[in-house]
């Protein structure tokens, strides 16, 4: 299997305004296009684009392709179930959505130290490994998001779980909340191999600093920016697969043409990649992936991955960029709630992944950009 799979994350919409709205007729052409080049690996999960991206892959490609050439990787969220008794439907809804009678890999859906818990307390690693003897799941394993020492904790307790899905880029590699380097060698020391998920940190090393910018082009002009962090990730022995969430064609193209055969960095690629992360960390503001896991949960519906990408470019450009900045702004709290509009529950910090303080980011945001409005 190559080591590059198709993230159903960030698929291309038909309304770039509505999450929900994927472009089933673009996702069936970049699919054929990763498949025509001997790519296999799927990976999605029912949150994504709000329900719709496992019935995506089942127009793109079950019902197009027979189903040994293809894997795919669905997710147990716990954080959208409240009793262990909604676990069974569940995952039949995800087999009807996918429109498979199995699923090749099934993870434990971004484990943390309150989803962990729940977990245990829903016997959830029992089903996946129940599931896996009735032939319905092929493999399991678990997707996560918190320290070091409490992947320990579960892998410890918890051999049979195969795969280990964690963050794992250039800028979080030595970054103290991410843990993306100790998790990676928790792992290691457990024998399991590792899924790479946000390689790029969901675009934020494409629009990286032009001084970063200029470090990569000056080496390889003929190598784009995002090829860069994901070869990053798959340059390490243990990375069995790296998703990257891709919502285009053209970042479909470029991400096959350097994975197609894949070549690691050498060390002179791997200095320069430390220096390009020292450059960008100096620069970014709020690091939001975008992942959109906070926004379902909040009670006042504010759009704050949205709110977070422009304060970044407020932040970055300066004031070139503060009257783009709050048209955008204004454009989105006429169907949101705005940054002020914050009660503080901390729903959304629980299911962070980068584990931001989004509270009070969003207090920067507000003190940024509401007196404009």
């Amino acid at each position: 299997m190559k080591k590059f799979g198709f993230g159903l994350m960030r698929l291309p919409q038909k309304d770039a305004n509505d999450y929900s709205s994927v472009d089933i007729e673009r996702v069936k052409v970049m699919a054929d296009e990763f498949m025509k080049n001997g790519f296999t690996y799927f990976d999605t999960a029912f949150p994504y684009h709000q329900g719709n991206s496992e019935a995506a892959f089942r127009e793109a490609v079950v019902k197009r392709y027979p189903r040994d050439s293809f894997t795919i990787t669905d997710k147990l969220s716990l954080f959208m179930i409240k009793d262990s008794n909604e676990i069974p439907g569940f995952f039949e809804r995800q087999l009807e959505l996918l429109g498979v009678d199995y699923i090749d890999y099934y993870w434990l859906h971004g484990l943390g130290e309150p989803t962990y818990k729940q977990a245990e307390k829903m016997n959830a690693f029992d089903f996946v490994v129940q599931k896996k003897k009735e032939g319905k799941v092929k493999h399991i394993g678990l997707s996560f998001h918190d320290k070091s020492e409490l992947l320990d904790e579960i892998l410890t307790k918890h051999p049979e779980m195969e795969y280990v899905q964690i963050q794992l880029n250039y800028l979080d590699w030595e970054d103290e909340n991410v843990q993306s380097r100790k998790c990676y060698e928790v792992a290691v020391k457990h024998g399991k191999p590792v899924i790479v998920m946000e390689p790029i940190k969901g675009g934020s090393l494409i629009d990286i600093p032009e001084e970063a910018s200029k470090l990569f082009k000056a080496y390889n002009s003929d190598l784009s920016i995002a090829s860069w962090a994901i070869r990053f990730a798959a340059s390490h022995d243990n990375v069995m697969m790296v998703l990257s969430g891709m919502s285009n064609e053209e970042q479909m193209s470029d991400n096959i043409s350097y994975m197609k055969d894949f070549k690691p960095l050498n060390n002179d690629e791997k200095a320069l990649v430390e220096k390009a992360a020292e450059i960008i960390k100096s620069k970014i503001a709020i690091p939001c992936t975008a992942c959109r896991y906070c926004v379902d949960t909040c009670p006042k519906k504010i759009a704050i991955p949205d709110y977070f990408s422009i304060y970044n470019n407020l932040k970055r450009f300066g004031q070139t960029q503060a009257l783009v900045a709050a048209t955008y702004y204004g454009n989105l709290i006429q169907k949101n709630g705005k940054a002020s509009d914050c009660i503080k529950c901390g729903k959304c910090e629980k299911l962070c992944p980068q584990h931001l303080s989004i509270r009070k980011y969003l207090e920067d945001v507000s003190s940024a950009l509401e007196q404009k409005n």
